[in-house]
């Protein structure tokens, strides 16, 4: 058999599932504990990241955020053409997202002068209408279901508005409530861990539970990117954004290319799919 045949027949076996229904892939990842730790470090990396561009680098948060713009808008054309899930171009745009949201919120505190609070609720309702405006299209949430580029725009629409309204919430409480960055992000480890608790042992829904804890992923990570690249003074560990950048940065990188090796978080869901209670 040519190398050509062998192929086809593998990408024939690729497309039906064990009883022969045909089957497409999803262009995001199942949720693991990989998903988790790399959203995590990316998360993290977000916030250390657009610190270093806008305040080391000295380029300033306006030049910053049209810069990383531009970056994300070609890394989401990167993303859009593959339609499956590949771990490196899928992850390079979550990180870039995280810079990108981080940002966002960043602009409208400090160059526009919009309080916390009101960051907070605004992004807070963007993200119940984007929810409401997909179900509303695709009558699913669920990120079983990407297989369409429709629904990718959705998710990452929805994805977007969670690192906006991390970045609100966790400010809002590190530092218009005073509660310094790891109370903070205690205080929002305990309600992912409360969430966790309701999916696993109360049965919650599995939909709504992940995007709670998507959410909620960022004001943890952007705390202990805080805590890390913050000068002691100001209640960090003084290691600063270029060391904190990196090494969060090397740990995705490995982690990325692990995923690639062993193809894991890959997922091929029935053609016709609506919709997936997990």
């Amino acid at each position: 058999m040519t190398s050509l045949s062998r192929s086809n027949v593998a990408l024939a076996i690729d497309l039906h599932d064990a009883d022969g229904k045909p089957t497409v892939p999803n262009r995001v990842p199942r949720v693991t504990v990989a998903f988790w730790l790399i959203k995590l470090l990316a998360v993290t990396m977000g916030e250390t990241a657009a610190d270093f561009l806008a305040v080391n680098l000295g380029l300033g948060l306006t030049a910053t955020s049209l810069l990383m713009i531009a970056v994300l808008a070609g890394a989401m054309a990167l993303q859009f053409r593959q339609k499956r899930y590949v771990p490196w171009t899928y992850w390079l745009a979550v990180v870039l997202v995280s810079i990108v949201g981080t940002l966002v919120t960043d602009n409208l505190v400090d160059n526009l002068g919009v309080s916390l609070i009101s960051v907070t609720v605004f992004f807070t309702v963007a993200l119940g209408a984007t929810f409401a405006a997909w179900y509303a299209s695709e009558k699913t949430l669920s990120i079983h279901a990407v297989t369409t580029t429709r629904r990718e725009a959705f998710y990452w629409a929805a994805i977007l508005l969670t690192f906006a309204l991390g970045t609100g919430a966790g400010d809002l409480v590190a530092e218009q409530y005073g509660l310094g960055y790891l109370s903070t992000g205690i205080l929002f480890g305990l309600i992912i861990a409360s969430v966790s608790f309701g999916y696993f042992v109360l049965r919650l829904d599995a939909i709504w539970t992940f995007w709670i804890v998507y959410i909620f992923t960022r004001p943890v990570g952007a705390s202990l990117g805080d805590l890390l690249s913050q000068p002691r003074e100001y209640g960090g560990q003084g290691l600063g954004t270029i060391v904190t950048s990196g090494l969060f940065l090397a740990v995705i990188v490995a982690l990325v290319l692990y995923l690639t090796a062993t193809r894991k978080g890959q997922e091929m869901v029935p053609q016709q799919r609506t919709g997936e209670p997990r």
